[in-house]
């Protein structure tokens, strides 16, 4: 084992509207049947990292009922393991996690008793497909001190979420803009980073220190002249879902066959917890358009362009178009849904028309629960 995992799971962002109001970023449902942070968990066992902590805060109840067991990333040995981190309040510490750099300090101890040499460092709101082992050797050969996994962004996506780096020919990072709102360059650090584990420490010790709390300020911008700091651009597809744009535009990719194909049958595999659903029902007026329709749901209505997630019930001439309905919602006869995303467990009523504006996407969230959580 070369490596131990960090996964930071626990921010929120005003970006994503009401759909943080229920659930973390890294708990967002993805594809139908996935749920943001299985990308990243599958990335860790694929490349045989086999200690790996998610160090959780906002809203976790969700991603913890997801992560109750190790077994279906392949975690559950006696060497290595699935570690869940929330803050703890102590007699030395009264604080939640101030930043990304004090979550990562405040589990220090999980840091000083791992015996492998590297760290990689990751969000839990990344869709994408990475061998670690690769940036590793990368790192290992160019002697760096940090190594920051980055990609080019799409000419078609907001640069204003993300940090920009721009690097010398040797791949060295020279500048790091973060959240800027126009720049030249297009390369943006995807949150993905490689870090010998005894300078990671030492590291968050000045950092805390000196009483700040954010890894990219704190670390990457403060030590960029004076540590080997190196860009590994990644290649294949990456996308962001901390927006709400972001996560509808996400969820519709994989609508394309070509996108569908890179995750679930080329190798390795993309893993997460496995439902006792049966498979979904199409009843005989039901009318399905390139759309995915996941496990457990029910249709009688057209469908659309859409991802249905599971134990979805679409009554009898129901129309959606262009949708995102999630997990267990219930939408009565005669509605018609278009440009929208459905908060799961809400009760559509009957005969409703629920249409997003043009290039806006609408978010439905009823508040129509038909039991507690």
């Amino acid at each position: 084992m070369k490596a131990i995992g960090i996964i930071l799971a626990g921010g929120n962002s005003n970006r994503m509207q009401e759909l943080s109001s229920r659930r973390a970023i890294a708990a967002m449902p993805v594809a139908g049947s996935y749920r943001s942070i299985d990308f990243v968990l599958s990335n860790m066992t694929n490349s045989h990292i086999q200690k790996v902590a998610v160090l959780t805060q906002y809203n976790s109840r969700s991603l913890h009922e997801h992560l109750n067991s190790s077994k279906w990333w392949d975690f559950g040995r006696k060497q290595g393991g699935l570690y869940v981190f929330a803050p703890t309040i102590t007699q030395e510490n009264g604080f939640w996690y101030r930043g990304t750099a004090d979550a990562i300090y405040q589990n220090i101890d999980f840091l000083k008793q791992s015996h492998e040499p590297y760290v990689v460092i990751a969000s839990g709101d990344g869709i994408y497909k990475l061998d670690y082992n690769q940036v590793i050797n990368e790192h290992i050969e160019k002697q760096a001190d940090i190594t920051v996994v980055t990609t080019q962004l799409p000419e078609n996506e907001d640069i204003s979420r993300f940090g920009l780096v721009t690097t010398d020919e040797d791949g060295r990072i020279t500048e790091f803009e973060e959240k800027p709102l126009s720049a030249e360059t297009r390369m943006v650090s995807t949150g993905i980073y490689v870090i010998r584990r005894r300078l990671l420490i030492e590291l968050l010790e000045k950092c805390i220190a000196d009483n700040n709390y954010d890894f990219v300020h704190g670390i990457l911008i403060r030590y960029k002249d004076t540590k080997n700091i190196y860009a590994y651009e990644m290649e294949g597809y990456w996308s962001n879902i901390s927006s709400t744009e972001a996560y509808y535009r996400t969820n519709m990719d994989f609508l394309k066959r070509e996108v569908r194909d890179y995750f679930f049958k080329q190798y390795p595999d993309v893993y997460s917890k496995v439902d006792d659903l049966p498979p979904a029902k199409y009843n005989p007026n039901a009318v399905i358009k390139n759309s995915l329709i996941s496990s457990g749901s029910i249709v009688n209505g057209t469908v659309e362009n859409s991802i249905i997630f599971k134990k979805v019930y679409v009554g009898n001439n129901v129309t959606i178009k262009n949708s995102i309905i999630l997990n267990d919602v219930h939408i009565g006869d005669n509605t018609y849904i278009e440009n929208c995303i459905v908060e799961s467990r809400d009760t559509i009523q009957s005969g409703q028309t629920l249409v997003g504006e043009e290039g806006k996407i609408r978010i439905v969230d009823e508040r129509s629960e038909r039991y507690s959580m």
